[in-house]
Protein backbone atom coordinates (compact mmCIF):
# COMPACT_ATOMS: atom_id res chain seq x y z
CA UNK A 1 0.00 0.00 0.00
CA UNK A 2 0.97 3.78 -0.92
CA UNK A 3 1.26 6.07 2.23
CA UNK A 4 0.91 9.75 2.53
CA UNK A 5 1.85 11.13 6.35
CA UNK A 6 1.15 14.64 7.18
CA UNK A 7 3.03 16.75 9.97
CA UNK A 8 6.31 14.27 8.99
CA UNK A 9 8.62 16.45 11.35
CA UNK A 10 6.29 15.65 14.53
CA UNK A 11 7.21 14.44 17.81
CA UNK A 12 4.89 11.40 16.84
CA UNK A 13 5.49 11.13 12.81
CA UNK A 14 8.58 8.55 13.92
CA UNK A 15 6.82 5.79 15.32
CA UNK A 16 3.94 6.20 12.22
CA UNK A 17 6.90 5.91 9.87
CA UNK A 18 7.77 2.88 11.67
CA UNK A 19 4.73 1.27 11.41
CA UNK A 20 4.17 1.67 7.75
CA UNK A 21 7.60 0.08 7.11
CA UNK A 22 7.01 -2.79 9.89
CA UNK A 23 3.88 -3.46 7.98
CA UNK A 24 5.83 -3.67 4.89
CA UNK A 25 4.54 -0.73 3.01
CA UNK A 26 5.38 2.54 0.56
CA UNK A 27 5.13 6.51 2.06
CA UNK A 28 5.65 8.16 -1.17
CA UNK A 29 4.41 11.72 -0.04
CA UNK A 30 4.80 13.79 3.12
CA UNK A 31 4.32 17.21 4.30
CA UNK A 32 5.43 19.70 7.00
CA UNK A 33 5.85 23.51 7.01
CA UNK A 34 9.01 22.74 8.92
CA UNK A 35 12.20 21.20 6.60
CA UNK A 36 13.60 18.89 9.86
CA UNK A 37 12.73 16.02 8.31
CA UNK A 38 16.36 13.88 8.12
CA UNK A 39 14.04 11.36 9.73
CA UNK A 40 12.52 10.21 6.23
CA UNK A 41 16.10 8.92 5.16
CA UNK A 42 16.21 6.23 8.25
CA UNK A 43 12.82 4.82 6.78
CA UNK A 44 11.84 6.20 3.38
CA UNK A 45 14.30 8.72 1.40
CA UNK A 46 12.85 8.60 -1.84
CA UNK A 47 9.29 10.07 -0.32
CA UNK A 48 8.14 13.35 -2.14
CA UNK A 49 8.37 16.25 0.11
CA UNK A 50 6.52 19.26 0.74
CA UNK A 51 6.49 22.43 2.46
CA UNK A 52 3.39 23.89 1.25
CA UNK A 53 -0.02 22.15 1.70
CA UNK A 54 -1.40 23.14 -1.68
CA UNK A 55 1.78 21.59 -3.98
CA UNK A 56 1.24 18.30 -1.57
CA UNK A 57 -2.51 18.32 -1.95
CA UNK A 58 -1.79 18.33 -5.74
CA UNK A 59 0.78 15.97 -5.87
CA UNK A 60 -1.86 13.69 -3.99
CA UNK A 61 -4.42 14.25 -6.81
CA UNK A 62 -2.44 13.69 -9.90
CA UNK A 63 -1.20 10.27 -8.29
CA UNK A 64 -4.96 9.71 -7.96
CA UNK A 65 -5.27 9.88 -11.38
CA UNK A 66 -2.03 7.74 -12.56
CA UNK A 67 -3.13 4.00 -12.14
CA UNK A 68 -3.98 1.67 -9.01
CA UNK A 69 0.17 1.04 -8.36
CA UNK A 70 0.53 4.88 -7.76
CA UNK A 71 -1.99 5.76 -5.96
CA UNK A 72 -2.12 6.65 -2.07
CA UNK A 73 -4.15 4.31 -0.24
CA UNK A 74 -4.06 5.81 2.99
CA UNK A 75 -3.10 9.33 4.12
CA UNK A 76 -1.45 9.27 7.55
CA UNK A 77 -2.53 12.41 9.71
CA UNK A 78 0.27 13.46 12.51
CA UNK A 79 -0.35 17.49 11.90
CA UNK A 80 -1.62 19.38 14.97
CA UNK A 81 -5.27 18.62 16.16
CA UNK A 82 -6.66 21.61 14.91
CA UNK A 83 -5.46 20.33 11.12
CA UNK A 84 -6.74 16.78 11.95
CA UNK A 85 -10.09 17.62 10.43
CA UNK A 86 -8.89 19.64 7.23
CA UNK A 87 -6.56 17.06 6.30
CA UNK A 88 -8.84 13.62 6.93
CA UNK A 89 -11.38 15.23 4.39
CA UNK A 90 -8.26 15.62 2.03
CA UNK A 91 -7.38 12.23 2.53
CA UNK A 92 -11.56 11.31 1.40
CA UNK A 93 -11.41 13.64 -1.19
CA UNK A 94 -8.06 11.72 -3.22
CA UNK A 95 -9.98 8.36 -2.72
CA UNK A 96 -7.48 7.06 0.39
CA UNK A 97 -8.64 6.28 4.06
CA UNK A 98 -7.08 8.45 6.66
CA UNK A 99 -5.71 6.76 9.52
CA UNK A 100 -5.44 9.66 12.17
CA UNK A 101 -3.12 10.22 15.74
CA UNK A 102 -5.59 11.42 18.69
CA UNK A 103 -7.91 13.12 18.88
CA UNK A 104 -9.60 12.96 15.23
CA UNK A 105 -11.57 16.03 16.16
CA UNK A 106 -11.31 18.86 18.81
CA UNK A 107 -15.10 19.05 18.73
CA UNK A 108 -17.62 16.61 18.67
CA UNK A 109 -20.11 17.54 16.34
CA UNK A 110 -17.02 17.47 13.83
CA UNK A 111 -17.49 13.88 14.11
CA UNK A 112 -21.06 13.72 13.10
CA UNK A 113 -19.83 15.58 9.30
CA UNK A 114 -17.01 13.01 9.01
CA UNK A 115 -19.09 10.30 9.22
CA UNK A 116 -21.20 11.28 6.66
CA UNK A 117 -18.61 12.00 4.08
CA UNK A 118 -17.00 8.45 4.95
CA UNK A 119 -20.88 7.46 4.21
CA UNK A 120 -20.52 9.29 0.29
CA UNK A 121 -16.96 8.63 -0.56
CA UNK A 122 -17.05 4.45 1.13
CA UNK A 123 -13.83 6.14 2.47
CA UNK A 124 -13.13 4.98 6.42
CA UNK A 125 -11.38 7.37 9.02
CA UNK A 126 -9.44 5.16 11.67
CA UNK A 127 -7.66 6.43 14.93
CA UNK A 128 -4.48 5.47 16.65
CA UNK A 129 -6.11 4.30 20.42
CA UNK A 130 -2.91 2.24 21.22
CA UNK A 131 -3.17 1.74 24.77
CA UNK A 132 -5.99 -0.62 23.67
CA UNK A 133 -3.58 -2.76 22.70
CA UNK A 134 -0.88 -2.58 25.25
CA UNK A 135 -0.58 -5.94 26.88
CA UNK A 136 -0.76 -4.74 30.21
CA UNK A 137 -4.02 -2.50 29.43
CA UNK A 138 -5.73 -5.55 27.67
CA UNK A 139 -4.58 -7.91 30.52
CA UNK A 140 -6.80 -5.12 33.37
CA UNK A 141 -9.57 -5.17 30.99
CA UNK A 142 -10.27 -8.88 31.00
CA UNK A 143 -9.69 -9.15 34.85
CA UNK A 144 -12.37 -6.02 35.34
CA UNK A 145 -14.76 -7.68 33.09
CA UNK A 146 -14.35 -11.01 35.06
CA UNK A 147 -14.86 -9.27 38.09
CA UNK A 148 -18.06 -7.76 36.67
CA UNK A 149 -19.62 -11.08 35.67
CA UNK A 150 -19.34 -11.98 39.75
CA UNK A 151 -19.97 -8.98 41.12
CA UNK A 152 -22.27 -6.42 38.04
CA UNK A 153 -22.77 -3.49 40.14
CA UNK A 154 -19.20 -3.09 41.36
CA UNK A 155 -18.10 0.27 41.41
CA UNK A 156 -13.87 0.52 41.38
CA UNK A 157 -12.50 3.50 42.99
CA UNK A 158 -9.82 5.20 40.31
CA UNK A 159 -7.02 7.82 40.67
CA UNK A 160 -5.12 9.06 37.79
CA UNK A 161 -2.31 11.13 37.95
CA UNK A 162 -0.28 12.02 34.90
CA UNK A 163 2.71 14.65 35.05
CA UNK A 164 4.38 15.11 32.74
CA UNK A 165 7.06 18.10 32.56
CA UNK A 166 7.23 20.73 29.59
CA UNK A 167 9.44 23.60 29.22
CA UNK A 168 8.76 27.12 28.21
CA UNK A 169 8.43 26.66 24.77
CA UNK A 170 5.32 24.45 25.40
CA UNK A 171 3.04 27.55 25.85
CA UNK A 172 4.23 29.18 22.89
CA UNK A 173 3.89 26.48 20.55
CA UNK A 174 0.70 25.33 18.74
CA UNK A 175 0.21 22.88 22.07
CA UNK A 176 0.13 25.80 24.31
CA UNK A 177 -3.04 27.49 22.20
CA UNK A 178 -6.02 26.13 23.28
CA UNK A 179 -7.95 26.81 20.24
CA UNK A 180 -5.36 24.44 18.50
CA UNK A 181 -4.71 21.96 20.72
CA UNK A 182 -7.92 21.42 23.22
CA UNK A 183 -5.43 21.97 26.34
CA UNK A 184 -3.82 19.62 28.11
CA UNK A 185 -6.89 17.50 28.89
CA UNK A 186 -6.90 16.83 24.77
CA UNK A 187 -3.78 16.76 24.53
CA UNK A 188 -2.30 14.65 27.09
CA UNK A 189 -5.36 13.48 28.61
CA UNK A 190 -7.38 11.97 26.17
CA UNK A 191 -5.25 8.73 25.97
CA UNK A 192 -6.23 7.83 29.22
CA UNK A 193 -9.76 9.16 29.26
CA UNK A 194 -10.35 6.43 26.91
CA UNK A 195 -8.64 3.56 28.24
CA UNK A 196 -10.98 4.34 31.37
CA UNK A 197 -14.17 4.43 29.02
CA UNK A 198 -13.28 1.50 27.29
CA UNK A 199 -12.56 -0.51 30.52
CA UNK A 200 -14.75 0.82 32.82
CA UNK A 201 -17.92 2.40 30.99
CA UNK A 202 -19.75 5.00 29.77
CA UNK A 203 -19.42 8.50 31.35
CA UNK A 204 -22.39 8.86 33.84
CA UNK A 205 -20.96 12.27 35.44
CA UNK A 206 -18.23 14.61 35.10
CA UNK A 207 -16.82 17.69 37.20
CA UNK A 208 -13.37 20.09 36.67
CA UNK A 209 -12.24 20.94 40.25
CA UNK A 210 -9.06 22.52 39.04
CA UNK A 211 -8.63 24.53 35.89
CA UNK A 212 -5.21 26.09 34.56
CA UNK A 213 -3.41 26.54 31.48
CA UNK A 214 -0.49 23.57 32.72
CA UNK A 215 -2.77 21.48 35.36
CA UNK A 216 -6.23 20.39 35.69
CA UNK A 217 -7.67 17.95 38.20
CA UNK A 218 -11.33 16.95 38.05
CA UNK A 219 -13.84 13.63 38.87
CA UNK A 220 -15.37 11.29 36.81
CA UNK A 221 -18.19 8.49 37.41
CA UNK A 222 -18.03 5.97 34.79
CA UNK A 223 -20.03 2.93 34.73
CA UNK A 224 -17.99 0.79 36.92
CA UNK A 225 -16.09 3.33 38.60
CA UNK A 226 -15.71 6.55 40.73
CA UNK A 227 -12.06 8.68 39.02
CA UNK A 228 -10.12 11.24 40.62
CA UNK A 229 -7.65 12.71 38.16
CA UNK A 230 -4.85 14.99 38.12
CA UNK A 231 -2.73 15.95 34.77
CA UNK A 232 0.23 18.24 34.64
CA UNK A 233 2.49 19.37 32.14
CA UNK A 234 4.89 21.31 35.73
CA UNK A 235 7.93 20.33 36.60
CA UNK A 236 7.10 21.21 40.01
CA UNK A 237 4.72 18.75 40.21
CA UNK A 238 6.92 15.66 39.40
CA UNK A 239 7.34 13.65 42.84
CA UNK A 240 10.59 13.58 44.94
CA UNK A 241 12.18 10.53 43.46
CA UNK A 242 10.90 10.99 39.85
CA UNK A 243 13.52 14.15 39.58
CA UNK A 244 16.24 12.49 41.41
CA UNK A 245 15.93 9.71 38.55
CA UNK A 246 16.07 12.78 36.30
CA UNK A 247 12.93 11.84 34.37
CA UNK A 248 10.21 14.54 33.36
CA UNK A 249 7.36 12.21 33.32
CA UNK A 250 5.21 10.59 35.79
CA UNK A 251 2.43 7.92 35.22
CA UNK A 252 0.20 6.91 38.10
CA UNK A 253 -3.04 4.44 38.29
CA UNK A 254 -4.28 2.79 41.00
CA UNK A 255 -7.36 0.59 41.45
CA UNK A 256 -9.42 0.13 44.53
CA UNK A 257 -5.62 1.34 46.08
CA UNK A 258 -3.66 -0.78 44.52
CA UNK A 259 -1.43 0.15 42.09
CA UNK A 260 -1.44 -0.69 38.19
CA UNK A 261 1.74 -0.84 36.40
CA UNK A 262 1.98 -0.39 32.91
CA UNK A 263 5.73 1.34 32.72
CA UNK A 264 6.91 -0.87 29.86
CA UNK A 265 5.49 -2.17 26.41
CA UNK A 266 5.03 1.18 24.89
CA UNK A 267 7.33 0.34 21.77
CA UNK A 268 6.13 -0.80 18.82
CA UNK A 269 2.20 -0.18 19.96
CA UNK A 270 1.41 2.05 16.60
CA UNK A 271 2.96 -1.25 14.89
CA UNK A 272 -0.16 -3.77 16.40
CA UNK A 273 -2.85 -0.55 15.51
CA UNK A 274 -1.54 -0.40 11.96
CA UNK A 275 -1.80 -3.80 11.75
CA UNK A 276 -5.12 -4.31 12.95
CA UNK A 277 -6.17 -1.33 10.68
CA UNK A 278 -4.56 -3.05 7.78
CA UNK A 279 -6.91 -6.02 8.49
CA UNK A 280 -10.03 -4.46 8.78
CA UNK A 281 -10.22 -4.09 12.48
CA UNK A 282 -9.23 -0.65 13.13
CA UNK A 283 -10.38 1.54 15.36
CA UNK A 284 -13.66 3.87 14.20
CA UNK A 285 -15.06 7.33 14.69
CA UNK A 286 -17.39 5.37 16.75
CA UNK A 287 -14.67 4.12 19.08
CA UNK A 288 -13.47 7.76 19.68
CA UNK A 289 -16.12 9.59 20.22
CA UNK A 290 -16.82 9.02 24.05
CA UNK A 291 -13.25 10.58 25.25
CA UNK A 292 -13.54 13.39 22.80
CA UNK A 293 -17.13 14.46 23.81
CA UNK A 294 -15.69 14.07 27.72
CA UNK A 295 -12.54 16.42 26.81
CA UNK A 296 -14.87 18.83 25.28
CA UNK A 297 -16.90 19.50 28.24
CA UNK A 298 -13.97 19.27 30.67
CA UNK A 299 -11.97 22.23 28.50
CA UNK A 300 -15.66 24.38 28.58
CA UNK A 301 -15.82 22.97 32.29
CA UNK A 302 -19.21 21.29 31.61
CA UNK A 303 -19.84 19.72 34.94
CA UNK A 304 -22.78 17.19 34.29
Amino acid sequence: MNFALTGVAGYIAPKHLQAIKETGNKLVAALDPHDSVGILDEYFPEASFFVEFERFERHLELLRRKSEEERVHYLTVCSPNFLHDSHIRLALRIGADAICEKPIVLNPWNLDALEKIEEETGKNIYTVLQLRVHPSIVELKNKVETELKKNPNKKFDITLDYITARGLWYDFSWKGAIEKSGGIATNIGIHFFDMLIWIFGEVLHSSVIENQKRSMKGELELKHANVKWYLSINYEDLPYDVKEKNKRTFRSIKIDNEKFEFSEGFTNLHTIVYRQTLNGNGFRIKDARPSIELVYKIRNCINY
